[in-house]
């Protein structure tokens, strides 16, 4: 990540997370974004870590490539029974890459890719980029746009 700060805190045995840098940037960078994007990014709630609709602590639960059109993507978000009421769904949309690495974090209590720790979403030449860091793995896309909805959880 650009401007967001996630590491391991070996001495504090977790993550160190600081968005702040970020979100003093984004009035400058919010007019080089997407609409989708620039909505999502500039939600007050966003980095709020107190927030319902901060992404902070949400597990990732499903990624989808929905239809015919492979450039589209679909990322599922589960809530934290203790933080969120809803659940979050991104959809992306002219996606020219995707990228899935292991976060190298000395974390492994999470199944599957983890929980979010945070994310960043930054102009591209394409539209946008967004980095989702999770507790086990990152997840790199970059997109024409993206469309994020707060959701109810199913069951």
């Amino acid at each position: 990540m650009e401007y967001v700060v996630v590491s391991w805190d070996e001495e504090g045995r977790g993550f160190w997370t600081d968005p702040r840098d970020h979100v003093r940037r984004l009035d400058t960078l919010k007019a080089d974004l997407p609409p989708g994007a620039r909505e999502f990014a500039s939600d007050p709630s966003h980095h709020d870590f107190h927030g319902e609709r901060c992404v902070k602590d949400l597990r990732l639960s499903k990624m989808e490539l929905p239809g015919a059109d492979f450039g589209d993507l679909r990322i599922v978000f589960s809530p934290n029974p203790w933080k969120h009421a809803t659940g979050l769904v991104i959809e992306y949309s002219g996606v020219r890459r995707l990228d899935i690495s292991e976060g190298g974090y000395p974390w492994d209590q999470d199944e599957g890719y983890g929980t979010v720790l945070l994310d960043e979403i930054l102009p591209s030449r394409t539209g946008c980029s967004h980095e989702i860091a999770l507790s086990v793995s990152t997840v790199r896309i970059e997109c024409a746009d993206l469309v994020a909805r707060w959701v109810e959880p199913k069951g």
